[in-house]
């Protein structure tokens, strides 16, 4: 049984271990099949160890099995299958994450390295990579942070079941496209675009490439939304003072009206002001008159 994964930066074929691992196989198929994967991050990725993915939010702390969708919040993880005994011995291996007291829910990782033993016991294998080698060697060299978070954009874009041996459960229904990038997908992503010469940061510490992606997506992000055509009630604000606070824009912006939500936009990691921000009013005309006033 298998499903081939298509990434941004190949295609990887996984046989999936159904006779093995039956509850991970099904938690597997049954997700991909409902298209959860897609867009997720290699969130983790440490050179000659591992890949990791499936966790839709992307810090590494999100997920949950598919069992969640059939009975509820309290099946958010399910118990790990470890009989048959088996090991991380050569690149490829694909196994289902402990999330702690040997639970597992969606996220998996991918082996880069070989007699990875001291992974045996604690994660669950459920696949092995059988085509796609050369994506995993991709993987195996992408420029990383201190923690292991990969500089470049790096997903995975579709997933395809090609055998599926188990019956679909009634409660599950299956999208029949894939999910559309997210506004924070597409603008908020500080990571180096896949399109773009990594080339450029040779030479430069893990501090230095940093620092460059920050200003690099910090003027984009403001050139689109510039560009950008936010609902009428919707006021798009730049070019603040990293101090300003929603509160601070709120005192400032009520004198025109019933003010929703103000929202200051900032960096997921660092959570520092990317200075500008959004403003939702009630009414249109006060967004409107917001607007022309604050732009004389």
């Amino acid at each position: 049984m298998a499903v081939l994964v298509e990434t941004t930066l190949g295609d990887l074929v996984i046989d999936v271990f159904v006779k093995e691992r039956p509850k991970c196989s099904l938690n597997f198929i049954k997700l991909c099949k409902m298209k959860y994967y897609n867009l997720c991050q290699f969130h983790t990725i440490e050179q000659n160890y591992i890949a990791q993915t499936g966790d839709p939010t992307g810090t590494g702390r999100g997920g949950e099995s598919i069992f969640m969708t059939l009975y509820g919040e309290q099946a958010r993880y399910f118990e790990r299958e470890d009989l048959p005994k088996m090991k991380h011995t050569r690149m490829g291996v694909v196994s289902f994450v402990n999330n702690g007291d040997n639970m597992l829910g969606s996220q998996f990782f991918i082996t880069l390295g070989e007699n990875l033993d001291y992974l045996d016991d604690k994660h669950t294998i459920f696949g092995q990579v059988t085509e796609g080698l050369d994506t995993l060697e991709k993987l195996n060299e992408q420029l990383c942070d201190g923690d292991h978070k990969p500089y470049r954009d790096v997903r995975i874009a579709h997933t395809i079941v090609l055998d599926d041996p188990f019956e679909d459960p009634h409660r599950i229904k299956y999208p029949r496209r894939s999910p559309s990038p997210t506004f924070e997908m597409l603008v908020q992503t500080n990571k180096i675009a896949l399109d773009e010469n990594i080339d450029d940061y040779e030479g430069k510490t893990a501090e230095e490439v940093a620092e460059e992606i920050k200003k690099r997506d910090m003027a984009e992000q403001a050139q689109i939304l510039e560009m950008a055509a936010p609902p009428d009630n919707v006021l798009f604000v730049c070019k603040l003072n990293p101090v300003t606070t929603d509160e601070d824009l709120e005192i400032i912006f009520s004198r025109f009206g019933k003010i929703i939500k103000c929202e200051v936009i900032r960096d997921r990691r660092s959570q520092q002001s990317l200075q500008y921000a959004f403003i939702e009013f009630e009414d249109p005309k006060s967004c409107e008159q917001a607007f022309f006033k604050m732009d004389n």
